[in-house]
């Protein structure tokens, strides 16, 4: 089956200077890697594949001024107000108005934080193993733009807890075990607790992923629907300046 040949990679490098997090699903969903490593040995990884999609938790470039020009804001609906929303990526925007929280791209690289100049150049060496945007027919080798929130919000249909609680890490987990990732269900987590484990501050941690490895999770799930399920997929934003992939074609107003 060529299917099975596709590999399905989740990056977050949000974490800047220290290792990238990482997940890879197969075509069947089951889990073949989750952890964290350098850039180097992660691009290693993808480099070594025969066919991949890899979804990068990260804007691919600085906004390119698109939101400066009335052509373009003409196009959105709300029309932004004049003035407002001027240093957004156009896929920015769009986010904020379903009430999505996302932090802006700077227009200048050099005002950009620390860990979207890192995603920047891991485009750019993506680029340089051959791998293109999605999607283009027949290209073994795709990348896609994720932002792990506005994908979990959009397969909740609201906005999930903070990623960092103990709530936000079951909810994700669930979500994605709910989606037919072959995970640990995360409901398990309760049956661990004991009368003895709680008097003695022990919780079955290792049950749950880290925020870092659920927000790879998410982006290799997105990689897989794009590829297997393209039709229930959307893209947001300016192909030019950089689309940001959702996995759900239909968005609610506001989550």
């Amino acid at each position: 089956m060529l299917f099975a040949k596709m590999t399905y990679i989740g990056i977050d490098p949000t974490a800047g200077s220290r290792p990238f997090a990482y997940a890879v699903l197969d075509y069947q969903k089951h889990l073949i890697a989750l952890g964290s490593g350098s850039v180097d040995d992660i691009l290693a990884f993808i480099a070594g594949q025969k066919q991949a999609l890899a979804a990068i938790c990260a804007p691919r470039q600085p906004n390119l001024g698109l939101m400066k020009k009335e052509a373009i804001r003409q196009q959105l609906s709300p029309v932004p107000r004049p003035g407002r929303w001027e240093n957004y990526r156009v896929a920015e925007y769009i986010l904020r108005k379903h009430n999505i929280h996302i932090t802006p791209t700077p227009h200048e690289e050099k005002s950009c934080p620390k860990w979207m100049r890192v995603g920047f150049n891991f485009y750019k060496r993506l680029l340089g193993l051959g791998y293109c945007t999605y999607p283009i027919e027949n290209e073994d080798f795709q990348f896609i733009e994720v932002y792990p929130q506005a994908c979990y919000a959009v397969l909740l249909g609201q906005n999930p807890f903070l990623k960092h609680t103990l709530e936000g890490k079951m909810q994700r987990q669930l979500l994605l075990h709910d989606q037919q990732v072959k995970i640990p269900d995360p409901m398990h987590f309760f049956e661990e607790i004991t009368r003895h484990r709680l008097l003695s501050g022990v919780l079955p941690m290792e049950i749950l992923y880290t925020a870092p490895e659920l927000d790879a999770l998410i982006a290799a799930f997105c990689a897989w629907k794009a590829h297997n399920h393209p039709g229930e997929v959307r893209l947001i934003g300016n192909i030019e300046e950089g689309q940001i992939f959702l996995p759900l074609k239909e968005l609610k107003n506001r989550y």
